[in-house]
């Protein structure tokens, strides 16, 4: 169908009663309420944790609206184009919390929260996602192919990423910035993982195209529940500008969290970053998994680990050498060992394609452990 057809079944009132249907559908969407908050509290420089809070609640509903917006433009530009916008646009909120964090130079922050999200996709995310499905439908079925490829493919990114965390011991990293040799080697793992991410993009839609017929995807039904593409296509354009400026108000105000409450950046990047901007995304997962559609639930939770890990993470090394704050590939002991026992733990779940509510409580116990060693740390 064309987009003209599609249009023409969209009428501006339907679309208005869709969009009233979409907030009362969602309630964690009124959380915009806290935008305003975020700049009247800078405006008048209130303390540094109501504008934290304030800037972390708002980002929240801005990172679901991008999510949203990026599901009714898919609808309009086909399976193809479609998935490559939803690839791109997936980790949208965090790829802009972390551009601003690498402006002010906070990149330990910066690969805390890559890590951070990668495990909380794979261990907090999956984990109350079966939990969940598995308390409301009992024993769940997912399609363990797709699960297991990417899975696969996380094992080798985790494998890739040791190359240079443990080589940079041995060619050579000055304080406080990192040696030429460093920095090229990042480069150069950065390339090689855009390339391969690609790839896998390519390899995934011509997999799930000659699968089609078994696809568990999202749909919106009838096309009366579909956005107007001009409003979808606004919708993301100020839910980026905003996510853009409450990025910077909470970036700036982490420094004083930290002397404040004692908190590590560490901590703070490792856990509420990777939070906030993919609590939207998360609670889609736990939904699809409650209605049981567990092939979507787990797809979500380990292909947005994937996107993280062989997308944001490559395309952050080039984008920190654009701001003149160098990141590096680099990663300590403890973060190399959770995304190791992270990756492997998931490629055990999803190898036999059946999950129940016990499988999502041992993610989660993982979870729970590791985050409770972070905050120690």
């Amino acid at each position: 169908m064309t987009d003209e057809g599609i249009s023409d079944k969209i009428s501006p009132a339907n679309d208005d009663f869709t969009m009233k249907q979409f907030f009362l559908k969602k309630p964690f969407l009124f959380l915009i309420l806290f935008l305003p908050l975020a700049i009247i509290s800078e405006l008048f420089h209130w303390n540094a944790g109501w504008i934290f809070g304030f800037s972390a609640l708002a980002i929240i509903p801005l990172a679901g609206l991008i999510g949203e917006a990026t599901e009714n433009l898919a609808y309009y530009a086909g399976p193809r184009l479609g998935g490559l916008l939803n690839a791109t646009f997936g980790n949208a909120a965090e790829l802009i919390i972390t551009i601003a964090a690498i402006r002010q130079g906070l990149l330990e922050l910066v690969k805390a929260s890559l890590t951070g999200s990668i495990l909380g996709n794979l261990l907090l995310v999956l984990g109350m996602a079966m939990f969940v499905g598995g308390i409301r439908n009992k024993n769940q079925h997912f399609d363990n192919r797709a699960a297991s490829r990417n899975a696969i493919m996380l094992v080798l990114t985790v494998l890739i990423l040791l190359v240079p965390s443990l080589l940079s011991h041995y060619i050579g990293v000055t304080n406080p910035q990192p040696s030429p040799k460093v920095e090229t080697l990042s480069l150069g793992v950065a390339m090689i993982m855009v390339v391969l991410y690609i790839l896998n993009l390519l390899f995934g839609y011509w997999a799930t195209e000659a699968d089609s017929e078994n696809a568990d995807n999202l749909d919106f039904g009838d096309s009366k529940d579909v956005w107007q593409k001009n409003t979808a296509i606004i919708i993301l354009l100020l839910a980026t500008v905003g996510i853009a400026a409450m990025s910077e108000l909470l970036v700036q105000t982490i420094e004083p969290m930290i002397q404040s409450i004692g908190l590590s950046e560490f901590f703070i990047g490792i856990i509420f970053i990777p939070i906030i901007g993919n609590v939207a995304e998360h609670l889609v997962a736990i939904q699809m998994a409650y209605k049981n559609r567990m092939t979507l639930s787990v797809e979500i939770a380990i292909s947005s680990s994937l996107q993280i890990a062989l997308f944001v993470a490559p395309i952050l090394i080039f984008i920190s050498l654009w701001l003149g704050h160098p990141l590096t590939l680099i990663f300590n002991q403890f973060e190399l060992l959770a995304l190791i026992a992270g990756v492997l733990i998931t490629a055990l779940v999803s190898e036999d394609g059946e999950s129940n509510w016990f499988e999502g409580a041992e993610l989660l116990a993982v979870y729970l452990v590791l985050g409770l060693a972070f905050f120690l740390l």
